[in-house]
């Protein structure tokens, strides 16, 4: 998947869109569980989810596009590129299988080949832009390896600095020490591993470093990852890792429950080995309390989801891109979440853009932070809650509440964290159950999403939605 997105990633188009638009940097983990899921869905056996997908996609892409630094433009829509990104995918699966010692037999490559195609007509409503046949695909992918590929800043980033400080996934946020020590260690492995595993021709034309055994680390390291193939069958599916890192201690999935024992053995041991070697006290900022939030951290951690350290609209689209995915809209719901939110950003940047240059600073939100709840945001709150309202009686009940929280992330939704819910409980446990079993009412709704969009207080259910890295 890393060689992919670098090839991806070193075509201008593809690079520019992914530095304007994409959350890869500041949400990775997010990213990686929505394209799993993406791609789970378009390889899979129902006709009508495909379908269902394909158009999500194709409204997603419609709404990327632009200029890059040199002036061209850009289009997420471009056949020509859509073609590029599937056939990432294909020779990446190639090369590994040939590098890895299990290479591919010619009607293989050909079926998978052909799974591909598939793949992009369905985005595309036609054949796409792929060549016809596999024999056509080699000397076509090898043009526009030669041709068109640049050291683009997104392919950079991903060499040389996503990993650097890529953020824990939820499954170990409870151990920063150890995932900064393997972070460090693993980092610098994956990147020369992956400038090795690139086509010889770009990494001499974009001028990639050659590290000193790269290519025999490279070849090590796929051969390594062949060895799964005498694993039990299922055991190392990759959708099936990524839903895995996604746990979080307290959540309701089983899973969790081990997760937890894990994440409080880690936590004695490291207590104890700070008690054997006590650190000397170092002063810090004035501690808050568990729920409150610093305006720095909540602009990083919600606002800024593109992480480029400025809020423009790429970072609010983002947000109803996510929300749109985890209550699987259709039109014209999802319309009317983007025109919320674009709403909500002329807003901000009328009450927040002090220096007039299109975007909002930290420094300018810190300064202007209760401007965040205005009417603009008011309204995307009532277009949420709308979309989560599934039969439109005006509360949220239990079920459409787990729909946009606990389904997306298995998180624990009873009563402790449901936000805003009644103190009284039903038969059931849930909060309201005993009130024809609703969860919020709109004012409920509204109310707590502005107070966690504010930057005031954090959310049980809001923090793992849009925070969540």
């Amino acid at each position: 998947m890393v060689r992919a997105v670098v090839l991806e990633a070193a075509h201008p188009q593809v690079g520019a869109a992914l530095i304007d638009n994409s959350t890869f940097v500041a949400h990775p983990w997010r990213r990686l569980r929505n394209t799993f899921e993406s791609l789970r869905r378009m390889f899979g056996d129902d006709e009508q989810v495909r379908l269902r997908e394909a158009a999500r996609l194709n409204r997603l892409h419609s709404r990327i596009a632009g200029t890059d630094p040199q002036g061209r433009p850009y289009a997420a829509t471009d056949p020509a590129v859509r073609a590029w990104v599937v056939a990432t995918l294909f020779e990446s699966a190639v090369t590994m299988c040939r590098v890895s010692g299990q290479p591919l037999e010619q009607h293989v490559m050909e079926g998978l080949y052909a799974e591909f195609r598939a793949y992009l007509a369905v985005m595309e409503g036609g054949p796409g832009h792929l060549p016809p046949t596999l024999a056509e695909f080699w000397p076509w992918y090898d043009r526009v390896v030669a041709e068109e590929l640049e050291n683009t800043e997104a392919m950079r980033i991903i060499l040389y600095r996503l990993f650097d400080h890529l953020p824990a996934p939820a499954l170990l946020s409870g151990v920063p020490t150890l995932w900064a020590a393997g972070r460090a260690v693993a980092g610098p492995l994956i990147g020369a591993i992956t400038v090795a595993s690139l086509p010889e021709p770009f990494r001499r034309r974009a001028g990639l470093p050659e590290t000193p055994g790269a290519q025999t680390l490279m070849q090590g390291a796929y051969l390594a990852a062949g060895l799964a193939r005498f694993l039990p069958e299922g055991l190392l599916r990759a959708d099936a890792i990524a839903d895995l890192l996604a746990l979080s201690p307290g959540g309701d999935d089983p899973r969790a429950k081990a997760v937890t024992a894990l994440h409080d053995r880690i936590k004695r041991a490291g207590a104890l080995i700070r008690l054997v070697t006590p650190l000397s006290p170092v002063p810090g900022p004035a501690s808050r309390t568990a729920a409150e939030r610093g305006a720095e951290e909540f602009f990083r951690d919600v606002l800024d989801q593109t992480g480029d350290g400025y809020v423009t609209w790429p970072d609010l689209a983002a947000m109803a891109r996510e929300l749109s995915t985890r209550l699987d809209l259709d039109e014209p719901e999802e319309t009317r979440l983007y025109d919320a939110y674009a709403a909500w950003w002329r807003e901000l940047r009328a009450a927040l853009d002090t220096d007039g240059d299109g975007r909002v600073s930290a420094g300018e939100y810190a300064a202007a932070a209760p401007s965040l709840a205005g009417p603009a945001l008011i309204r995307v709150a009532e277009v949420l809650f709308d979309a989560t309202d599934k039969d439109g009686n005006g509360h949220i009940d239990a079920d459409e509440y787990r729909g946009l929280f606990r389904t997306a992330f298995r998180r624990d939704t009873g009563p402790s964290a449901v936000p805003g819910a009644s103190a009284a409980s039903g038969p059931s446990g849930v909060p309201g159950a005993g009130r024809a079993g609703t969860v919020l009412d709109r004012a409920d709704f509204v109310r707590d999403f502005l107070s966690f969009m504010s930057g005031r207080l954090r959310s049980t259910a809001y923090d793992p939605l849009l925070a969540q890295a």
